[in-house]
């Protein structure tokens, strides 16, 4: 176990004894805004090397480094009464003006709040942030491998769930998409920022200078509309290096379907909104009548047509109702299909996105700009021996080389039991209802009639057997 675990299951086991923290939405919400506090004081001490004339939008009496890295420093009330009366209010009402460094404490710190009340366990805490050292990259390494963990752990956090997408599925539509240096990407539900730090990850491959890194902190775009997720995003986004202003608190679709213009539009969106959310009333006024409905899924999926330039792309996570689904769905549908060029949909097993949901998911990817032609269809198989996925058994992306090695070798023989192609005529004959079952798996699995009727003889005599034996076993007894 690394020194870094040990130091966040010590400061979990001392949030517990805390009578202010109730749950785990607030334990990790508590943690995470004191991660990141000290994450961002040991990030300007970077800074200060990297950006020329650097200077601290946190006033002095307030950083990390004067009231927190002392072990021997307050504590106590007077460490309560400098957190809630001087700390918080000071940081919520931030200048944002200052600096792009501003605008993100200030963006984190305005829906964020201390829960914690004895002075003398908040000491503790601290002392064991302050044993991590964020400016090492080994250390960072770790932290990183462990902040997955605790994003997992929003699972147990009520609803809270709906953030995590699982690493595998972002990787695989990431490593499809195939993001360019210079272009844009957006995450307009973005969660916890799977998809941004992926795509981040993804395009360091192609930084080889200063420029180059500017292009790519430029073109990183993210939304979120909860508090909890966007402080985990802002945080995970500086663990990769982010010291620019990449996730906005909103909600998309609060604004106006037709107020949205070409400098809005993006190159790549990569995303799973949330799905079986409603959105509040009023919302689907924003969109044209044929798109109205509460279902936040499907508005998502229209803003996406939307916000994309033409020959942008996306990759979506969406559930089965999206597409056997009638009405707006079906309308929606139908705009994807003329204005999108709708190549493929991986359809996912059932325990892809266990413990949260058992809702069975498709990754859809289209190329805006030119209608669609043909829809290929690849179902994902489970590993050999395994039935389902859960916690401690989850999808690997490694089993995502499958459509990897199909993708470019659609007509190659040996995919064929897992891929199928259908036309736009017989998705329009269908009503738009995309939900197509593998049709070789449904051959294969389909019996003769001969071998029906032989079930179904042997069954109805194991019956008429079963029927015997009891009327014996009661006549005997009535004797």
């Amino acid at each position: 176990m690394s020194q870094i675990t040990t130091n966040i299951k010590g400061i979990r086991a001392i949030m517990r004894k805390d009578t202010g923290v109730d749950g785990d939405a607030q334990r990790i919400s508590q943690m995470v805004w004191m991660l990141f506090m000290k994450i961002f004081a040991d990030k300007e001490e970077e800074w200060e090397i990297t950006i020329d004339g650097y200077e601290s939008p946190i006033p002095d009496n307030l950083k990390w480094q004067t009231w927190a890295a002392n072990e021997e420093g307050l504590t106590g009330d007077d460490l309560m009464d400098f957190i809630n009366n001087k700390l918080f209010p000071a940081l919520k009402e931030l200048d944002i003006t200052i600096s792009p460094q501003a605008k993100i404490i200030r963006s984190v710190f305005e829906d964020t709040y201390n829960y914690m009340k004895n002075g003398t366990l908040f000491r503790q805490v601290i002392n064991q942030i302050n044993r991590i050292d964020f400016n090492s990259s080994t250390e960072r390494h770790v932290f990183n491998d462990l902040y997955e963990t605790i994003l997992k752990e929003l699972q147990s956090a009520g609803s809270s769930g709906e953030y995590y997408t699982p690493r595998a599925v972002t990787q695989f539509m990431v490593d499809i998409i195939n993001p360019q240096l210079k272009e844009t990407i957006l995450d307009p539900a973005c969660g916890t920022g799977g998809f941004l730090t992926c795509s981040i990850d993804h395009k360091k491959a192609l930084v080889q200078n200063n420029k180059d890194e500017r292009d790519l902190q430029a073109t990183i775009r993210g939304i979120e509309k909860k508090p909890l997720p966007h402080l985990l995003c802002t945080t995970n986004l500086m663990l990769h290096g982010f010291d620019v202003p990449a996730v906005r608190r909103d909600n998309l679709l609060s604004k106006p379907y037709a107020d949205w213009g070409s400098t809005d539009k993006v190159d790549i969106i990569l995303t799973n909104p949330p799905f079986g959310g409603v959105e509040e009333d009023g919302t689907e006024t924003n969109f044209p009548q044929k798109f109205r409905t509460k279902e936040t899924a499907d508005l998502f999926l229209a803003l996406i047509i939307r916000l994309l330039k033409d020959g942008g792309r996306c990759a979506v996570v969406l559930p089965d109702g999206t597409l056997f689904g009638e009405g707006v769905k079906t309308r929606i549908k139908e705009e994807l299909m003329e204005r999108c060029n709708l190549h493929t949909i991986v359809r996912l097993p059932n325990g892809v996105f266990n413990p949260y949901t058992g809702i069975k998911t498709n990754v859809l990817f289209f190329e805006k700009g030119t209608p669609t032609k043909d829809v290929w269809y690849f179902e994902h198989p489970y590993p050999d021996g395994v039935k389902s996925y859960n916690k401690g058994k989850p999808i690997h992306i490694k089993e995502f080389d499958l459509e990897k090695a199909w993708w470019n070798n659609r007509e190659d023989e040996q995919y064929s039991a897992y891929a199928w192609k259908v036309s736009t005529e017989e998705i329009k004959a269908r009503g738009y209802n995309l939900d197509i079952k593998n049709p070789h798996q449904e051959a294969d699995n389909l019996a003769s009639p001969d071998v029906i009727l032989e079930k179904y003889n042997a069954t109805s005599k194991k019956i008429s057997s079963i029927q015997d034996e009891i009327i014996n076993v009661l006549t005997e007894a009535l004797k």
